[in-house]
């Protein structure tokens, strides 16, 4: 079962070291002992955390395979904040700001990836509050977060400039995505996922208001 792990987020995140699949086990085992005390995610998903959560999560680096400055958006259980996170832990110099503004979700990741030793960075705070705090990203993602219409309008600051988003979305993406052009211009490309053919990381850059 282990092996089959270990393939699996090979194929969902490229080349990853033994190392790097125990510090996500070690995720996982942290995760499923703090969901026992607190929400992290829907309860019907914990018994396919790993597909349903990690490897849907660890499909992001990938998509960005040099970027050094990362930013995740209401990180939550930590996906996929600091699933990347501890992927990047094998990419010299790289790092990540998680924004979660549930207290008791961000102790779960602030303790967590500081016993992990991750690259992260864990802001206990709304959005809003956190646009000249934290290091001025690459990649900003954002999983379950809200609608993109509402969610574009959080990124702006970010995606106005170099930064590129990757949003995972579900199958009804393409009624967000026709909202969303009513009041945005934007490039995008859209990445099937690798995990669930229904659903789709919306890669989104050079965002502008019409």
């Amino acid at each position: 079962m282990t092996e089959t792990a270990f393939e699996a987020l090979r194929g969902a995140a490229g080349p990853v070291s033994r190392e790097t699949f125990e510090r996500l086990l070690e995720f996982e085992r942290s995760f499923l002992r703090w969901s026992e005390r607190i929400n992290l995610a829907a309860p019907s998903t914990l018994k396919q955390t790993w597909s349903r959560h990690i490897l849907d999560s660890a499909q992001l680096v990938q998509l960005a395979p040099v970027e050094k400055r990362w930013l995740d958006l209401g990180s939550g259980g930590g996906f996929p904040g600091g699933v990347v996170a501890i992927l990047l832990m094998e990419r010299d110099g790289a790092g990540i700001d998680l924004v979660e503004s549930n207290r008791k979700k961000a102790a779960f990741l602030q303790s967590t990836l500081g016993q992990l030793k991750a690259p992260a960075r864990v802001y206990p705070d709304r959005i809003e509050n956190v646009y000249g705090a934290v290091n001025v990203p690459e990649i900003v993602t954002a999983r379950a977060l809200a609608p993109l219409p509402i969610l574009l309008g959080l990124v702006a600051p970010w995606l106005a400039g170099e930064a590129r988003g990757l949003f995972h979305k579900g199958r009804d993406y393409r009624s967000e995505l026709k909202e969303s052009v009513q009041q945005w211009s934007f490039d995008l490309v859209e990445h099937r996922s690798i995990v669930d053919p229904e659903s789709v990381v919306l890669e989104i850059w050079n965002l502008r208001r019409r």
